[in-house]
Order: C-alpha cells, then structure tokens, then sequence
C-alpha cells in the first residue's frame, strides 16, 4: 500500500489529555533474563532505557510477539520474550515479522542508587572549592534555583511510560516515544496544537492491530524534516515531521535497540536483539548493509563519519564497520562486561565508551587499546555524552569534556585530554539515566529516577536550575537554541523547563 494513501497512523486526540497515574515500569530486559542491573536498562541505548519497577511484579497482557532465545555472550540463559498492553485502534503499515504470541510475567526490582550527600564534590586542584556546594545545599533549601511553575508545561497524553525524547534540530518540536506503542510530537512554538500520535502497527493476516510493543529510540534527521523510530516490534519508522508515516524498514529479526540518521541525512543506522546493525537507505527505505559481526544484541551505535560507524554489544565488543566493507576495519577489546553506550567526539576523532565493568574507556582508530581507562564511578555506567566544544564545534576554545552518568547516583565530568575526572555532580538520590549538554556547553542536564532534573553550570560546579516531576526520569534534551529542556517520565508524562530569562 502506497503510504499516501493512509494517514499513517496519525491521530490528533480530543483536547481532553489523560491523567495519569502511577504506572508499573516495564524493563525491556526483564525479559533477558542472567543480564546485569544495568544492561536490563541499557538496551533501548540511549538513552532509552525501559526501567524496572518499584512495584515487584506486573502482570503482562497478550504479546503480538515471542522472540527465539538469543545469548548474551555470557550465559545460556538468555530469553527473549516481552508483552505490552494498550487499547490502540491504530492503521498499520507492512505485513509483520512471524512472530508467535504468548503470555507472560516478569520479576521486577528497582535499583536504587546510593543515598549521598546534596553537593558537588570537586577533586582537589580544580578551580572549585567546597564554598560550592555550601552555597549550592543553600540555594536548594531556600527554593531560589526552583524553576517556578508557570515555566514548567506537563504534556499529557501517553498511556505509559515514556522513555524517550528529542527535540526538533530547527523547531521547536518535540518527539516522544513510549511503552503505549506510540511516539507523539508536540508543537511547541506558540499557540498550543494538539500533539500528533504516531501509532506503530503491524498486519496480522488481514487485519490491521496496533504492534503493542514499545517505541525504543527515535531521532530526527539533520534538517528536521523526518523523524525516524525504533520499535520493540523489530520496524523502524520514517515518518514525516507532520506526523505521517514515509516508510517502514522490516529487516531485524526481533527489537531494535538504537536508530541514529547520519549528518548527511542520507543513510539510517539501526542495532537490534538479533546481533545485528543495518545500514538503511533513507529514501527508498531499503537496507544497504547489514553487518553480523557481533555474537550478542547489538546495544548502541553511533556514526564516525557519513558512511563509518561504531557499535557496542552484550559480547563486550566494539566494532568499527564501513559501508561496503565485509568485515571491520576496526575491533575494541577491553571492557570486561557488557558495553551500554558508545559515542564519537565532535571530530569521530576519540570514541568513548561506557560499561556494566564500571569503566569509561576511550579508544582512537591508531591504537588497539584504549587511551584512557577510566575508573571512578562505583556501579555500572549507563550512559555518557561528549560536550559540543573543542575543535571542530561552534565553541571552539573551551575544554572538551565527556559527562557520565551511573548506577552509583553521580555524573561525573571528564577531561578526556588529560584522563582525569574534572568534578564529580553529586545530588541525585538514585540511578541517572540521562544527560545532556546545553548547546553553548556551559550547562548539563542531568534526570535521575529520583524524578528530579538538575541544570548545572560547569564552570561554578552549581545548580542553576531544579525541578521535581511527578515520575522518574529517563532523558533530558536541550532545544537547539538552549531555551528549554525536555524530559520523559515513567509515569507517561513529557515535561518542558522554560529557561528563558
């Protein structure tokens, strides 16, 4: 079916936004049962975690799907099977994956980060001193760093979890995607629209049903005229900006996991369960390339160039892989468990990762073993972010940091230059999922299932900005003028800080 000729799955709600109330959490690896506390979150990459619950079990609905049984790299035990509930009348797309369908229940517990103290702890040397976080507790007790609420907009509409979200790169849109099977855009520019819902479905024989399955990344092209989805139920989705599906990409032979465009905007990269990464031809939606290189899920990816990628795996590898190349033209070897997160400098010229082992290891092209191996954080690393300064970004002279968020409650910052950790963002009560720089790299946002999102300014080692929602956080985004800051909530909410002055 031509998709001009459905409405691709779009729907514009009545203005009436559903309430929600506390929501079970779903982690996408309760299913993948022998993986660690972190990998279970780390498998929608991204920076997308499905987060277990404070409740200790949910009782799952019927599942459209039940994936073969796929290792880990570690064990013998791993198995894959996850079920999602909503009640979506929804206009499928292309025919499904053979999927069978099954019942099922999952254990879960929460991971709660370690309780610590309300500062910034700075190592000796820095240009920070311990006034800082005096100043910094008095600041939080008197309320004066508060975003107050007429800043504050709560987008409300999801019907579960929403565990991902990015901003627009030339409006002020914002994409969502959610355990209700949906991702939503939000109009953000002025006169308040209704968010449009970009249904993902699947046929089953002749009938059209929503998938059921979470929407695990998305991303939007350079020029921001498409946003592209992962899903849980093995499709990507190119969908245009206003809401209507382009294409759908069916190559994956189960969830994928991570989905980035390249700066060209021509090609899309995807990670997937099946061990898998494809490379996919933007505009006809066909696949390039897929590469076989790894033995476990394939975690993250990341581009180095327009044709050049990375890609971190349950098996502890990372490959470096070139389009129109068989094999890769590069393989890490060190992390000693699974590797979460993956990212290129601003030059492709460094390449960070970050692991369940606890470390931060940074790699480069010309050497077999990494440059630096850094250790510091007490729990596992969940995810990590290089800041747009240094060579090559539109803040050229300032210092090029790495930010890490962990298990362990803290972010850290790192001058990866010099291999040290700069300071050391302590206030966080439990696990961070999400981090994010400011665009002029003076701030980091930082969300922490402790439902707070915290704005430090770098250089003062202080928070400038806080609030407190409503559920725990799993990603923080900055608009590209540096105006506002998303969030996505377990608890189905999507908020806004308006940092304007």
């Amino acid at each position: 079916m031509d998709p001009s000729s459905i409405n691709g799955g779009i729907t514009y709600p009545n203005s009436s936004s559903l309430e929600h109330g506390s929501s079970s959490l779903r982690s996408l690896n309760s299913s993948l049962t022998g993986h660690s506390s972190a990998t279970a979150q780390s498998h929608y990459s991204h920076n997308h975690p499905l987060l277990s619950s404070h409740t200790n079990t949910h009782q799952s609905a019927l599942s459209t799907g039940n994936y073969p049984p796929i290792s880990n790299g570690n064990d013998n035990n791993t198995h894959l099977s996850y079920s999602n509930s909503t009640n979506h009348i929804a206009i499928p797309k292309h025919e499904p994956m053979d999927y069978e369908t099954s019942n099922s229940s999952h254990h879960h517990s929460h991971y709660p980060g370690n309780s610590t103290s309300n500062s910034l702890t700075v190592p000796s040397g820095s240009l920070n001193n311990n006034n800082n976080s005096n100043n910094n507790n008095n600041l939080m007790m008197n309320g004066s760093v508060e975003i107050p609420p007429n800043r504050v907009t709560v987008l409300r509409g999801h019907e579960s979890e929403v565990f991902i979200c990015a901003w627009n790169p030339t409006h002020d849109l914002l994409a969502s995607g959610s355990g209700d099977s949906t991702a939503r855009i939000w109009n953000l520019q002025g006169s308040r629209e209704p968010e449009m819902v970009l249904r993902h479905c699947i046929r089953r024989g002749d009938t059209q049903v929503p998938s059921n399955k979470d929407v695990t990344s998305l991303d939007w092209n350079p020029s921001g005229t498409q946003l592209a989805t992962g899903s849980y139920d093995g499709y990507a989705r190119i969908w245009s900006s206003d809401g209507n599906l382009a294409s759908t990409l069916g190559q994956h032979k189960g969830p994928i996991f991570a989905l980035k465009w390249n700066k060209k905007g021509n090609y899309i990269l995807s990670a997937g369960v099946d061990r898998t990464t494809i490379i996919w031809d933007a505009n006809s939606g066909h696949c390039e390339q897929q590469f076989a290189h790894h033995t476990a899920p394939a975690l993250d990816v990341d581009w180095q160039s327009d044709i050049t990628f990375a890609s971190c795996s349950t098996d502890q590898k990372i490959h470096v892989c070139r389009l129109g190349e068989s094999r890769p033209v590069k393989t890490f070897h060190g992390h000693q468990n699974e590797v979460n997160a993956i990212k290129w400098d601003p030059q492709g010229r460094l390449l960070a990762s970050c692991s369940d082992d606890m470390t931060l290891k940074i790699w480069t092209m010309t050497k077999d073993t990494p440059v630096h191996n850094l250790q510091a954080h007490s729990k596992e690393i969940y995810t990590i972010k290089w800041s747009p300064t240094g060579p090559g970004t539109m803040n050229p002279n300032a210092t090029l940091l790495l930010a890490s968020a962990s298990f362990d409650s803290t972010v850290r910052l790192w001058d990866v230059e010099r291999g040290i950790c700069q300071s050391t963002l302590v206030k966080h009560s439990e696990p961070v999922y999400s981090v994010s720089f400011s665009p002029d790299g003076r701030l980091l946002a930082t969300g922490s299932f402790d439902k707070a999102i915290y704005i430090w300014d770098i250089a003062r080692g202080e928070i400038v900005h806080s609030y407190r929602g409503t559920g725990g956080i799993f990603e923080v985004c900055w608009n590209s003028r540096g105006t506002r800051v998303g969030a996505s909530a377990s608890d189905g909410t999507v908020c806004v800080l308006d940092l304007r002055k």
